[in-house]
């Protein structure tokens, strides 16, 4: 419950209680885990694809994510434009990072970033990071959360109060953007295989590698992970997990497989239907290739869009309309 007190007499304005906002998080793990099929499961998801990982998954993309220029300014218009949905996933952070790189050295006619010379090409990698960061107050003003998919790495480890070192899982980022994506979430969760431990007649041990997936939710000696809603330390490898994150709108595979997702031709005719003639978005969509047409009408479901395209659709139902709107009038203008 939250409780809030004001005094007209100029007295501090105090409340209390939980704050119910957006959440900003970050799943890491090894290559295959599923990280990129658990965030599909977040509530009402939409993929920002920086490494075209995601192609086996029938999820919402944004469709243009090669470069940096092209991942900006799709976050610049989710933050602005009319959609249905409350996550966006960007998959993965590592490959964030590389755009970054690319768009950095290719500015300054460098290979690398290293080529800058005295660590000037890591400041400014760094400062566009944190930019980046700051921008996506845009998207959890507006209600959206924020999940940062990541591969792990392996790094050797050296505590400064412990003699000696161990090795230990980490992002896989650099040792400049890493900390600002752990400084920015309010949860990084480490994804992995249990390893069972298994004791040879000679008395020495191995590790027996297992199915079992489970989410490591508090920092250790040999991960990275912390959370800000008093999450057990493991948790199952499941959505339902993070419900006191997400919340009960976050879809389980049970929920799916009792609900099936709506076709994608039920989805834009339910957008588009209310703002324009379903008839003139056909027509418009047949004109563009986009649909094969026939003296019969359409031999084509909506259903057979390409979902790039379609994405971008959803995402801007307003303007999509606006062109469709200014196809018409062109082709009423010539009859």
């Amino acid at each position: 419950m939250n409780t809030h007190t004001n005094n007209q007499n100029g007295a501090l304005a105090i409340r209390r209680g939980r704050i119910n906002r957006p959440q900003k998080a970050v799943i890491y793990g090894p290559e295959g885990v599923g990280k990129s099929t658990f965030a599909s499961l977040t509530p009402d998801p939409v993929f920002l694809d920086t490494e075209g990982g995601t192609h086996h998954l029938d999820v919402t993309r944004l469709d243009a994510a090669a470069t940096w220029d092209e991942i900006t300014a799709s976050v610049a218009q989710l933050a602005k434009a009319d959609h249905p949905f409350k996550t966006l996933v960007i998959d993965t952070a590592d490959w964030l990072e590389k755009r970054l790189s690319e768009h950095l050295c290719r500015k300054a006619n460098k290979d690398s970033i290293e080529d800058f010379g005295y660590g000037k090409g890591w400041v400014q990698l760094t400062e566009e990071f944190a930019r980046f960061l700051n921008s996506l107050d845009a998207l959890l003003a507006r209600g959206m959360n924020v999940v940062f998919l990541a591969h792990a790495t392996v790094r050797k480890f050296e505590a400064p109060d412990q003699a000696g070192s161990y090795d230990r899982f980490e992002l896989k980022l650099s040792k400049q953007t890493a900390p600002l994506l752990k400084e920015w979430a309010d949860l990084v969760l480490f994804a992995n295989y249990v390893t069972k431990i298994a004791e040879k007649d000679n008395g020495k041990v191995r590790g027996v590698g297992g199915k079992e997936r489970v989410l490591f939710a508090t920092h250790t000696a040999a991960y990275d992970a912390k959370n800000r809603h008093g999450l057990p330390d493991k948790l199952p490898f499941a959505i339902d997990s993070l419900a006191p994150v997400f919340g009960a709108t976050a879809v389980s595979p049970t929920q799916a497989a009792a609900a099936p997702a709506k076709s994608l031709a039920d989805r834009i005719s339910e957008t588009f239907q209310p703002l324009a003639d379903m008839a003139n978005v056909v027509g418009f969509l047949v004109e563009r290739g986009k649909l094969a047409y026939t003296a019969e009408g359409p031999v084509e479901s909506i259903d057979n869009l390409d979902p790039a395209y379609a994405a971008r659709m959803l995402a801007d139902p307003k303007r999509f309309v606006a062109t469709v709107n200014e196809w018409v009038k062109g082709k009423e203008a010539t009859k």
